[in-house]
């Protein structure tokens, strides 16, 4: 079984990149399943909505995850309670619109459990990540109430990212983070079989400050004239995390970082 993962899709750049080459990246790299980070897809850069899902779901996208900017575009309130496919960090407050975890069937019958959880520090105020960990643990087993299990932990810091994973070692087959748009050089195996990745980076234009406009951000960053961020629109580069399952244990065999697109060459 192996499962791409995208980190942030960031603008109508990288929404266009994923849209394009997904399908034909699914074929070539022999991918059985695809969950993209959704949140930050809207024309802004901040939100989704329902039409940028369809898109992705009809581009070859399983399952859409998200995190702390989910809300920012209102149409989505309605539609995550009516599709499954669509997730929001399972330890928001509740009551919360939509689902944080989700069971899905493959079309050749596993099934694929995705669990996403949003950090405690610096961000949002939610529940506590790790006692909503903890209950998900004592509720949900790996081989028995799924094959597989991702987890995209949407977190600020990386000290809280890489403990998560610590957490569901030997519980999960990936535990990647999202959130900070940068991707991280540390795709590994933990000790007891749970591929990992601090960061997945983004879908966007790398040629940006976290895929907002450049000259806007410099000029914020330096208390010069700025209006609001808004995405960088040159050429994107997909990035993420391809894990590669054991059908009969559901922990990892093999873990690769995952790049598609010019930016991120070093020459």
């Amino acid at each position: 079984m192996r499962i791409l993962f995208l980190g942030d899709v960031v603008g109508s750049s990288g929404c266009s990149k994923l849209v394009e080459n997904l399908l034909s990246q699914k074929k070539q790299r022999e991918i059985d399943f695809v969950i993209v980070n959704g949140e930050n897809a809207d024309e802004s850069g901040v939100g989704l909505t329902q039409k940028i899902c369809e898109k992705f779901f009809s581009s070859g996208v399983d399952v859409i995850t998200s995190g702390n900017h989910i809300w920012d575009q209102k149409d989505i309130m309605q539609f995550i309670e009516n599709e499954k496919r669509i997730l929001r960090p399972k330890n928001f407050f509740e009551p919360s619109p939509g689902k944080g975890f989700e069971i899905f069937t493959t079309v050749n019958n596993f099934k694929i459990g995705v669990l996403n959880l949003i950090g405690n520090v610096f961000m949002k105020k939610s529940n506590d990540v790790f006692e909503a960990a903890n209950q998900f643990i004592n509720k949900f087993k790996l081989k028995e109430d799924f094959d597989f299990l991702v987890v995209d932990f949407h977190g600020e810091i990386t000290s809280e990212k890489n403990a998560i994973g610590h957490f569901f070692d030997g519980k999960a087959s990936l535990v990647v983070g999202t959130h900070t748009h940068i991707p991280t050089n540390d795709a590994r195996i933990l000790q007891n079989g749970t591929a990992y990745q601090t960061d997945a980076g983004m879908c966007g234009d790398y040629d940006s400050v976290i895929g907002m406009n450049k000259n806007n951000s410099l000029n914020r960053f330096t208390k010069k004239d700025s209006v609001k961020h808004f995405p960088a629109n040159g050429d994107s580069t997909l990035c993420g995390v391809i894990v590669e399952c054991n059908t009969e244990t559901g922990l990892a065999n093999k873990v690769e970082s995952y790049i598609f697109g010019e930016q991120l060459k070093n020459s």
